[in-house]
């Protein structure tokens, strides 16, 4: 058994340690081939459209693209419908597409979608790209709800996969209008949010990210990085006011996807430049993740994750709570490893070792959690997952060594002080030799 084993770290301060900026080459690569072939609905708010960092977000669709991701491109246009019906004096009777679309708002919305995507079109011109727009979208009109005809406005009955599969073939971007076509050929407006997530789950698409002027989605003021959909579901069902008004259109319909089988949905504000870049590729993002069940993972480690858990470890082993590990000594160790995984990156790790003459015992170690996760639960649910692993291995007690964090482990996962009698024999030796003066920490295993 290494030293390594002998120190535990709990979530702690930032360690200072530089990330690497996911627009840098190397920050990018691991990910191409996960998200190689796959296709990502992108969403843009007609704000977002009419903000001067259009351009840069149409490049960084040129580098998603360049890397074999397939995108779709969905846009809005309430922003463009405003300004419009304000020019020629005309009242809208529904601006985002949810409530009655009159003649009048039918025909501007048309304007302003023809508008909007000409601007889509030029900028993914200039970067290079092949686009097309696409009557794609088979729609329904939404009929009379609660005794009030809605008008031109639209469901969406189906989406023309196949034309859009062609599209993908002859590597062209859709752009996808929020625009539908009845039976009979007849056009209906329909609302972006709901459409980007119809388009997704059509296509069986791994994401929808969508870009609008918030940086994220709120709730009690605060911005959450992440939020699993039945929380979210939760709050949308029984306490809406906590989260803004201004997005809940697109909490609805991110839970709806999540539910019908998207993945992943991302909020994120489309006007941070290289904003889309850092939200796909880095573990961290800029805005909201909203996730099923299969994006919080513990699993056990693989070989080929070795290098990413030393570097993981490497600033807690700096900051002293860690013992050292080289990368030869994870290899070696791999199977005694769990990791964390978030969207398919590790930003935790934590080993649980069984000593063979002491097999009721079990040891954990190396906890380490990414400081930008600190604060989230996830030390406690590294804890606990060895915890159960442990007990269903017939251990009855689970020990941990830590110099640096042991009120993490007494106060957030109900371990007591003890002394080093209860160690077995070679590790209670080890533990006195290293000089750590760790403090030994016990958790019945009932």
């Amino acid at each position: 058994m290494t030293s390594g084993h002998e120190s535990t770290s709990a979530p702690s301060p930032s360690s200072g340690e530089p990330q690497l900026k996911p627009t840098d080459l190397r920050g990018i690569l691991k990910y191409i081939p996960r998200f190689r072939d796959q296709i990502f609905v992108v969403a843009l708010d007609g704000a977002v459209i009419a903000d001067d960092n259009l351009a840069n977000l149409l490049v960084d669709i040129a580098v998603l693209r360049s890397l074999k991701i397939k995108v779709v491109l969905v846009h809005g246009i309430s922003a463009q419908l405003t300004d419009l019906a304000g020019a020629r004096s005309i009242v809208l009777s529904d601006a985002d597409g949810t409530g009655t679309t009159d003649a009048a708002t039918l025909d501007l919305a048309v304007r302003a979608s023809s508008r909007v995507s000409h601007l889509i079109l030029e900028g993914l011109t200039q970067t290079g790209l092949k686009c097309a727009i696409t009557n794609a979208v088979r729609a329904l009109p939404v009929g009379v709800i609660k005794g009030s005809d809605r008008e031109f406005t639209g469901k969406v009955d189906r989406i023309d996969r196949e034309t859009l599969k062609h599209l993908f073939a002859a590597d062209i971007v859709p752009i996808i209008q929020p625009i539908g076509f009845g039976p009979d050929g007849g056009t209906l407006r329909i609302n972006s949010d709901l459409l980007a997530v119809e388009v997704a789950k059509a296509l069986e698409a791994t994401k929808v990210i969508f870009l609008s002027q918030r940086e994220g989605l709120f709730v009690d003021e605060s911005l959450r990085r992440d939020i699993a959909v039945e929380e979210l579901a939760g709050l949308l069902k029984s306490e809406s006011h906590r989260i803004p008004a201004d997005v809940h259109s697109k909490a609805e319909h991110a839970v709806r996807g999540i539910q019908s089988g998207v993945p992943r949905v991302h909020l994120i504000d489309g006007r941070v430049y290289d904003g889309l870049l850092n939200e796909v590729f880095s573990s961290d993002g800029i805005g909201t993740l909203i996730y099923g069940n299969d994006y919080q993972q513990i699993r056990p480690a693989e070989r080929n994750d070795a290098r990413f858990i030393h570097s993981l470890i490497r600033s807690a082993v700096e900051r002293e709570e860690l013992i050292y590990r080289d990368l030869a000594a994870i290899e070696t160790h791999i199977d005694d490893f769990y990791v964390f995984a978030i969207d398919e990156n590790i930003i935790a790790c934590i080993t649980l070792y069984f000593d063979p003459d002491t097999p009721e015992i079990a040891e954990l170690g190396s906890l380490c959690v990414m400081p930008f996760h600190h604060k989230r639960g996830i030390g406690r649910k590294m804890v606990e997952f060895a915890a159960l692993q442990a007990k269903e291995r017939g251990a009855r007690q689970l020990v941990a060594l830590s110099t640096q964090s042991s009120s993490f482990f007494t106060s957030v996962c109900g371990f007591t002080l003890s002394d080093d009698r209860v160690l077995p024999a070679d590790r209670r030796e080890a533990a006195q030799s290293n000089g750590r003066n760790a403090k030994v920490l016990v958790k019945p295993l009932d």
